[in-house]
């Protein structure tokens, strides 16, 4: 994973906003606007990318402090270049933060692509504080079984011949359709949340189900998402 982010970094905000027509800026303003962003909040943009949930963040609320996490350096190296001053290279599955520490934790096209999704929900939850919440944004399988077919097709075929015109291989982009068959429901995702300590959860879906918004209130309970030894 980190090596395929690495050679796609200069091309993904572009990649980003093709395969979205251009609406995911706009969804993520939305996740952001909806959010509850407390004054002086303290941010985590987990698996950020180039750091879009930190500059909108910044934009809504300019007193919020926004640290960007991702696994992969070189996009850390054009976040920091795009205007995001802390920006650190880390792994979802041990997050190097203490528990509590968080407000609001964004994460974009992020869960689907983390190799344990329960371990990386449980360490979001740990650095969340009680009544913080979560906001994620990622790709889901629709729910009507003829779209399904058609969007998994569509989203082959466009990350097939973005692949090839960008990089000679048509398997660069063509992996996400691969990772939606294995990814959890928009549903299940809420269930899994509730399950963790997570209340107040409110979806919102785009493209027929294929994209969704989750926001999630952490419960004021101090012994939610405490790290296990492991």
């Amino acid at each position: 994973m980190r090596a395929m982010f690495g050679a796609i970094a200069p091309r993904y905000d572009f990649i980003t906003r093709m395969l979205s027509y251009g609406m995911d800026r706009r969804w993520k303003r939305l996740g952001v606007t909806q959010a509850v962003i407390p004054e002086n909040a303290l941010v985590l943009d987990l698996a950020s990318g180039t750091g879009d949930f930190s500059k909108l963040v910044r934009e809504r609320q300019p007193s919020a402090r926004s640290i960007a996490i991702d696994i992969t350096e070189p996009m850390l190296q054009l976040a920091r270049s795009q205007g995001v001053p802390e920006a650190v290279c880390g792994d979802a599955l041990w997050l190097p933060f203490s528990d509590a520490t968080f407000d609001c934790v964004f994460i974009g096209y992020g869960l689907r692509n983390f190799p344990n999704l329960k371990t990386a929900l449980a360490e979001i939850a740990r650095v969340t504080r009680p009544g913080g919440s979560m906001v994620s944004l990622d790709f889901f399988l629709p729910p009507n079984p003829v779209f399904r077919e058609m969007y998994l097709r569509y989203l082959f075929l466009q990350g097939a011949i973005w692949g090839v015109a960008l990089h000679r291989n048509p398997r660069t982009y063509s992996y996400i359709a691969d990772s939606l068959r294995s990814f959890v429901s928009i549903q299940e995702l809420s269930s899994q949340l509730r399950c963790i300590g997570y209340a107040k959860i409110d979806t919102q879906q785009f493209i027929g189900g294929g994209i969704a918004l989750h926001w999630a209130t952490k419960t004021k309970s101090e012994q939610i998402g405490k790290r296990q030894d492991r």
